[in-house]
């Protein structure tokens, strides 16, 4: 599903139009990426959770030329899917 897909569906569901739905889900979408990106947790009760991990520097080689390589350290984004979501995904 894209998010065109889960505007149609999100709109079909709810009765409101499609243009303020997509409205509504940019808007939830960028909450949580600020949330996250300032450093915060975000946690929906049922679905799972969004937050910061990092990944230290680490070496690497070139493909192409078997080089070593100096990867830097870097923040990720990891989430964390809630029990009820896990249940629902799993048929229970």
């Amino acid at each position: 599903m894209n998010k065109q897909e889960l505007v149609d569906a999100v709109a079909a569901k709810t009765g409101a139009s499609k243009a303020a739905t997509g409205e509504v889900i940019d808007a939830v979408i960028g909450a949580i990426s600020g949330a996250v990106k300032k450093g915060d947790t975000v946690q929906l009760i049922g679905f799972g959770a969004f937050s910061t991990g990092t990944r230290a520097a680490r070496v690497g080689r070139n493909p192409a030329t078997g080089a070593e390589i100096q990867i830097a350290a870097a923040k990720t984004v990891k989430f964390t899917a809630g029990k009820a979501f896990k249940d629902a995904v799993n048929g229970r």
